[in-house]
């Protein structure tokens, strides 16, 4: 007797179980979820999977997000604790770590996070050799020049920032740089901007996009740096990732400041048990 499919459908060639943009989340977090969430809902990956430790928190959110699928466009949504089910993805994000503290500097997050990677990247890795990782955790960022439309606002203002600017542009600087402290005061963490953000990301990588990005890469060479470590800069990203640094004119102040951070992420490394 034939099934109810049979009945309904007659076949004609196998389906294709994946179309390859594979996306696995790792870590169902405030962040993780809101990571997932922006990418299924702007349908940037045709099959996402959801990793963590916790069986049924996993289960919950997993099956929370299938029962939308109704009002986006099609995806896969998989859950598992086990990294088998991530096989094959194209880009892996790991948001899995330490939850930062009301006055926690994001730099003492490294070494408890360091631990958390340890027991991820490997596993993630071994059945994904090609991925792209993208990793979401802090610390992220820490230095990134700023511009509107590629126009330097120092080009417009000189005194942007300094002692005699009038229109006090520091003071929004100082808020900037705040403002996820002070959501993290009054909420307790940060999440809806990350995910939005990491969706912009994926898509450029999935789509091949070119796009220009802040993201933290490999800076040796960079701005004379000669260390190896990891720092913020305008980047194009492609289907493998980065593929260009945007080369920007630094003033002497800004290259200090550059260098600066660059030895305090080599200080850090150096002191990293890994």
């Amino acid at each position: 007797m034939d099934s109810t499919d049979q009945t309904l459908f007659s076949q004609v060639a196998d389906p294709v179980t994946s179309s390859g943009n594979k996306v696995t989340v790792v870590g169902v977090g405030q962040v993780g979820m809101a990571c997932a969430f922006s990418i299924l809902t702007q349908n940037v990956a045709s099959e996402l999977v959801l990793v963590d430790v916790v069986a049924d928190k996993l289960k919950g959110e997993m099956l929370d997000l299938q029962h939308g699928l109704t009002f986006m466009k099609h995806a896969r949504i998989n859950a598992s604790t086990d990294y088998a089910a991530t096989a094959n993805s194209r880009l892996c994000i790991v948001t899995a770590g330490a939850r930062q503290k009301e006055g926690e500097s994001r730099l003492d997050l490294v070494q408890r996070n360091t631990d958390i990677f340890k027991g991820i990247i490997p596993k993630l890795v071994e059945y994904s050799p090609n991925t792209i990782l993208l990793i979401v955790s802090n610390p992220v960022a820490v230095w990134s020049g700023v511009n509107v439309a590629g126009v330097r606002l120092r080009d417009i203002n000189p005194a942007l920032g300094s002692d005699g600017d009038k229109e006090n542009w520091e003071d929004m600087h100082r808020q900037v740089v705040q403002s996820a402290y002070e959501v993290i005061k009054l909420k307790g963490y940060t999440s809806w901007a990350i995910g939005l953000s990491v969706a912009a990301l994926a898509q450029s990588i999935l789509r091949n996009g070119y796009n220009v990005h802040a993201v933290s890469t490999l800076v040796k060479g960079q701005h004379g740096i000669d260390k190896d470590v990891f720092l913020s800069l305008p980047c194009v990203l492609g289907e493998n990732g980065v593929t260009h640094i945007v080369k920007q004119p630094l003033t002497p102040e800004e290259k200090e400041m550059l260098h600066r951070s660059a030895t305090l992420m080599s200080e850090v490394q150096s002191n990293l048990k890994l």
